[in-house]
């Protein structure tokens, strides 16, 4: 098991966030972009980095935006399958994403964690083009007392499923961090898109 916050996911669990099912049908948006070396941890810097903010009372986010990769979606509470790993919204919300509810808040102090679908049956859906964010992006995550806590992404990854570094997307941190995930890596006709593509953030202002 991994721990996010007080709870832990299954090791191992990459997440299952898409249905790959529009790209058999030919619905003409092509597959969805992937991260490239340069975005990745030990890529080119972006450039001086913006300090990290001094941590957040909890408060429940309600609001997820992307400026960057157009997204601007609710979120809903996740928790956990019978198996331990981490839910997922339900698929046919297109514009849906969901927080691990038991894990920490985004913008306290952890690692809190954000996934959505990559696609439906219909077609993309809200993390379609995570893939193509950048170092130094932003992410807007509204929360109920009023506050905007504002991510500056620090590298996008893509993972196979059996490579899953679990510690790495889930572990404890010291500061206030956000993973956003959704599914990448490659698709199969046999079983689907093969990893997932995962953006690590952290904490740099609040509105």
């Amino acid at each position: 098991m991994r721990r996010v916050g007080d709870t832990a996911i299954a090791a191992g669990t990459a997440v299952a966030l898409c249905a790959g099912v529009w790209l058999l049908l030919g619905t003409g948006a092509g597959a969805p972009p992937q991260p490239s070396a340069a975005q990745s941890a030990a890529g080119t810097a972006s450039g001086r980095e913006a300090p990290a903010a001094p941590a957040l009372a909890p408060s429940p986010p309600e609001r997820v935006r992307i400026p960057a990769i157009g997204v601007d979606a609710p979120l809903m509470g996740l928790g956990l399958t019978a198996a331990g790993s981490l839910d997922v919204p339900p698929a046919a919300d297109a514009n849906l994403a969901g927080w691990y509810e038991a894990g920490t808040v985004p913008g306290e102090r952890g690692t809190a964690v954000v996934a959505g679908h990559v696609d439906n049956a219909r077609g993309p859906a809200v993390f379609y083009r995570l893939g193509a964010l950048r170092k130094g992006a932003a992410i807007e995550v509204e929360r109920r007392d009023g506050t905007v806590a504002v991510f500056t992404v620090d590298a996008v990854e893509v993972y196979a499923a059996r490579d899953f570094p679990d510690e790495k997307v889930y572990g404890a941190a010291d500061r206030p961090e956000l993973r956003v995930i959704t599914c990448g890596g490659g698709y199969s006709r046999a079983t689907g898109y093969q990893g997932n593509v995962v953006v690590y953030a952290r904490l740099t202002g609040v509105r």
